[in-house]
């Protein structure tokens, strides 16, 4: 196999993952926050939270138009550049496949149907119930599609004969070992950054703008949210160390540059390695490796050293690592900061230091997202089916994925164009309040052309 062909290759797919993943993530986290801020509104009679469900909901239907065309690029691109892949486990993982086609059909009918009937049912809770099937829907595109790459990590449901997958159970495929500990970091990350998104829009108008009660409210709704789901989102990561310990001890190590087998391993935070290979400047948390990866502080935690060469993942994976890590626990320590500030202040205006940290939490948890892809895809390294078929083996052959690769670098340049744009014209001229003012406006003139009875 041509080396600078399996290059390409993957880059071409990182590129369509790197991309995709900012829709998919925004498809799964902003459905949640729209119920929550529907329900708020219901509960409290209180028209700004309900004016954030149906503002929100317009910018989720450009960002799903988007999410289509970057979904249906992957499964493209499943197919032009990884034949060989496809051809070994298409009849594995064509049932998650295609219930993630079928749970995006179902959410995209009942965001359809939400998105048009505002105010037409007498019970307001009727309309809100509908944000249901959206939710489950978002979270169950997730749940398949990330059981395709729970099976590449920990394949099975299948017998190997001849070379070949025979006898495929594609339930117990779909629900490998890997799959809860997956699926529980992809929707509590999901949740967390939809939250943090939304957050950062409200602390930044605030700051452009000045303080509003709608952005005032926005942003304590969501700042409360991300807090919930940061912590949800820490107890999954650690869940996910637990897996990795037991079940891809390769990956663990090479995240924490952990060599030699030994109990009570140290974790490593930052640092680098010198030309032999020792690691330098690191921050040393004695036998805190054994506790994350087993729950006990003198387990045994595997070296690299036990793996062969050509089976250990890059080294590199430690910075993602740290990176995804340390911004996870900055999230959270801001979201901790504001709470904070809001029970001292007692509601009052916040500092602009802390609306800016706010803001920057928006950016930092997308990258979150896209490291931890970067980490779960890259430790898996050097395996396509992990054990079973290597990346070179799954590439195509052909020579022409090079030219593919600027094609679909430009179709995405212009698609995050566009949507910025369009979103953008959404709403610049029309800001919150004063859509609220034209609605409270047209609802006092449907009651007032109302006959008594």
């Amino acid at each position: 196999m041509d080396t600078d062909t399996v290059l390409w290759s993957r880059l071409l797919t990182g590129l369509t993952l790197t991309f995709h993943v900012i829709f998919a993530t925004v498809g799964v986290g902003v459905p949640m926050m729209i119920a929550i801020a529907e329900f708020a509104g219901i509960r409290k009679k209180d028209p700004h939270y309900i004016l954030m469900a149906k503002r929100w909901t317009r910018g989720f239907v450009i960002s799903v138009a988007v999410g289509v065309v970057t979904g249906t690029a992957i499964a493209l691109q499943l197919a032009l550049v990884w034949p060989n892949f496809m051809q070994l486990a298409g009849n594995v993982i064509a049932l998650p496949l295609f219930m993630e086609v079928f749970a995006f059909f179902f959410e995209a009918i009942f965001l359809g149907i939400y998105l048009y009937t505002w105010e037409r049912f007498r019970n307001p809770y009727t309309h809100w119930v509908l944000t249901f099937p959206v939710v489950i829907g978002a979270g169950m595109s997730a749940f398949f599609i990330t059981t395709v790459n729970g099976f590449m990590n920990q394949p099975g449901g299948f017998v190997m004969e001849n070379g070949q997958f025979a006898a495929v159970n594609p339930v117990e495929a779909m629900l490998n070992t890997a799959t809860p500990s997956k699926v529980l970091h992809v929707l509590s990350s999901a949740y967390l950054t939809g939250a943090a998104l939304l957050a950062g829009i409200a602390a930044y108008t605030i700051l452009k703008n000045g303080e509003s009660p709608y952005y005032k409210k926005a942003l304590n709704l969501m700042m409360s949210v991300v807090l919930v789901f940061g912590v949800f989102s820490a107890l999954a990561g650690d869940v996910s160390a637990k897996f990795l310990a037991k079940h891809q001890p390769e990956k663990l190590a090479a995240a924490e540059w952990h060599f030699e087998t030994e109990s009570g391993a140290d974790l490593l935070l930052l640092g680098w390695l010198n030309a032999e290979r020792k690691v330098v400047g690191a921050i040393r948390i004695p036998k805190a490796l054994s506790f994350l990866g087993f729950g006990d502080w003198n387990a045994e935690v595997k070296g690299l050293e036990e793996f062969p060469m050509d089976e250990r993942p890059p080294l590199a994976v430690h910075y993602l690592f740290d990176l995804m890590v340390g911004i996870g626990f900055f999230v959270i320590a801001v979201a901790l900061l504001y709470a904070l500030s809001v029970w001292r202040s007692k509601g009052n205006a916040h500092s602009k230091r802390l609306l800016w940290l706010i803001v920057f939490c928006t950016p930092l948890s997308f990258l979150a997202i896209e490291l931890g892809w970067f980490y779960a895809e890259i430790g898996r390294q050097p395996w396509m089916i992990r054990g079973y078929l290597r990346v070179e083996e799954a590439a195509t052959a052909s020579p022409n994925v090079r030219p593919l690769f600027f094609v679909f670098l430009l179709l995405y340049i212009v698609l995050g164009t566009l949507c910025a744009i369009v979103l953008r014209r959404l709403f610049r001229h029309n800001p919150a309040e004063a859509e609220l003012e034209r609605h409270l406006g047209k609802l006092s003139d449907q009651a007032g052309k109302v006959e008594p009875t």
